[in-house]
Order: C-alpha cells, then sequence, then structure tokens
C-alpha cells in the first residue's frame, strides 16, 4: 500500500504506561492527536493498542499515511527482535513483524529517545545545530544522538543508550551502584531518572518524595538541598562523559526531572572541570515540545535516511 502520496505523517510514542499518537499533514500541521493508556505486561494487547491508535488517527485525518514508532528498546538488526526495553514483556519479541502484519504495510521503528532528540533537532529547542544529544530522564534514562538531521543509531542500534553504561567518576560511596533492571550495577538509569533521585533521597533519609517535592523543598530542607546536589554532581559527569565522546552542539533535557530549573543552572558549570577542553562550551536546553517531542519525532522517522524495521 502506498501511503506517502497522501502526505500525512503518523506517528506513535508508545510508553510504559501510555500510548501517545500525532499526524502531521504535508503542510506539516498536526491534523490529529491521541493519547491513551498503554497495556502493561501484555504483549498482544500492546500490538492491538498501536494498531487501535493508528487507526483512530486516521479516522480523525481522513485518509492513511506513513507509521513511525517510538518504542522503549530497539529492534535488533541480527534477530530482528526487540531488545533492551524495560517495557519488559517486548524483549525477545518480533514487536516490528507484528505491527506491520496486522497494519498490512511497512512502519518504521525506533528508540523513543532518538525520537525525542529527532523532534528537538528537527523544530525543537536544537533546530538548527548539527548535533544534538537528546536526555530523556523520567522513569528511566535514555538518550538520542542526531547528527546532520539524521538519527545515529549504529550497527547494534544502541547509539545513545547511556543508560545503561556505568556512573563515571563515581566515588567510593556511589561504587559500585544499585542493581539496575538490566541485570548490572550502577547504570545511570539508577542514579540520573527520577525513580534514582527519588531512592537515592529516601535511602540518605528514610523519607519518601517525588523529585518535584525534593526540588520544592531545597530551599528550605538541606536534606532535599542535598540530594538535587548529588543529582546534579552525577548527572554532570554523566554528560561530560558524553560531550568527551561526541561533543554534541546542544544537549537538550527531556521528561519529567527536564522541568527543574536548577539543572539548567547548576549542571554546565558541574561539568566544566570534567571536560577535555580549556573552555568548556557547554548548551543545555529544556525541551521546545515537552512530552510530545517523543511523538513528532516518531512521525519524522520517514524523514531522511531510514531508521530501523
Amino acid at each position: 500500500m502506498d501511503t506517502s502520496s497522501t502526505g500525512l505523517r503518523i506517528g506513535i510514542d508508545l510508553g510504559g504506561t501510555k500510548i501517545a499518537g500525532i499526524v502531521f499533514d504535508d503542510a506539516d500541521t498536526v491534523v490529529a492527536e491521541t493519547r491513551g493508556p498503554a497495556p502493561r505486561d501484555d504483549y498482544r494487547a500492546t500490538i492491538a493498542a498501536v494498531v487501535d491508535a493508528i487507526g483512530a488517527l486516521e479516522t480523525q485525518a481522513g485518509g492513511t499515511g506513513t507509521v513511525g514508532i517510538g518504542m522503549p528498546g530497539s529492534i535488533s538488526p541480527v534477530t530482528g527482535r526487540v531488545q533492551n526495553s524495560n517495557s519488559v514483556w517486548l524483549n525477545d519479541k518480533p514487536f516490528a513483524e507484528d505491527v506491520q502484519a496486522a497494519l498490512g504495510r511497512p512502519a518504521r521503528f525506533s528508540n523513543d529517545a532518538n525520537c525525542f532528540a529527532l523532534s528537538e533537532a528537527t523544530d525543537g529547542a536544537a533546530a538548527g545545530a548539527d548535533s544534538v544529544f537528546g536526555v530523556i530522564m523520567g522513569t528511566g534514562c535514555g538518550g538520542g544522538v542526531v547528527v546532520g538531521g539524521r538519527i545515529v543509531e549504529g550497527p547494534n542500534r544502541c547509539g545513545g543508550e547511556w543508560g545503561h553504561t556505568p556512573l563515571p567518576w563515581s566515588t567510593a560511596e556511589e561504587h559500585p551502584g544499585p542493581r539496575c533492571w538490566c541485570g548490572r550495577l550502577g547504570c545511570l538509569e539508577t542514579w540520573l531518572s527520577g525513580s534514582g533521585l527519588e531512592r537515592d533521597f529516601a535511602q540518605a533519609t528514610g523519607r519518601a518524595l517525588s523529585g518535584p517535592e525534593i526540588a520544592a523543598r531545597a530551599a528550605d530542607d538541606p536534606a532535599c538541598e542535598a540530594a538535587l546536589e548529588r543529582h546534579v554532581s552525577r548527572l554532570a559527569r554523566a554528560l561530560a562523559m558524553i560531550t568527551n565522546i561526541i561533543d554534541p552542539a546542544v544537549i537538550v533535557f527531556g521528561g519529567g526531572l527536564s522541568q527543574l530549573p536548577h539543572l539548567y543552572a547548576r549542571v554546565p558549570p558541574a561539568m566544566a572541570p570534567y571536560v577535555f577542553a580549556d573552555k568548556p562550551k557547554i548548551d543545555i536546553r529544556p525541551p521546545a515540545h515537552g512530552d510530545a517531542s517523543g511523538v513528532r519525532g516518531a512521525a519524522r522517522l520517514w524523514t531522511g535516511e531510514a531508521p530501523s524495521r
């Protein structure tokens, strides 16, 4: 089925708890949107929910279009099955094959953080930048790299997966770090995600607060301020490592923690001592499209070089 002639581009953002969808027309105008809960621990129900969301969008838009899907994890280039998804019921399943069979036409797939980075690099906070590192800090911690307007996935399709690298320049107290869902110890996801910030605070104080609550109380609560400072230090070291490897022109924060204003003021100077440059240039920006960036980027997977199928 030739869907490219309609000019419609459909994007789906499959998360652990929600499915969002969007449709762009040929003038790059949003003509349809949807959002609903995502099934958990049920692979077949997830396939059905994605296909239903696409159908609802096409009904709203009045036509069919190309389909791009942002997802947790990625499609293995060796097996064609899902790898490295924190929605673990997708792992080792032929998700791309099954979705395309249910749709009856091709679709494109990429990691949700890649889609976020692509959106912000195309018409978002980093529009016009040659190289962009997009960071998602929410329940988990993901990253995506866009160079020259194209996602860099690499031969293993794990480009940008900084959340499953260890915390650099770790202290004795930080080593070896918490156990990650992936089975390793001390992954950045366990430190930098919203849940990581909350875990660290609870471990230090015996109290349970959400990330936004910790930030809101920091001015009057030394324990909250100390938790934020530990998080800033860890985030700065992690981003300095990325800067020393790919040196992105712009870093864009996404996810729930991107709404914390102190990160934009404190992280760049905390990065500077670890960046291998005499006068580090560090440009960190909040997202232009908020939590809509992932779905907008998914719709753009048919623009430029083809990512994973």
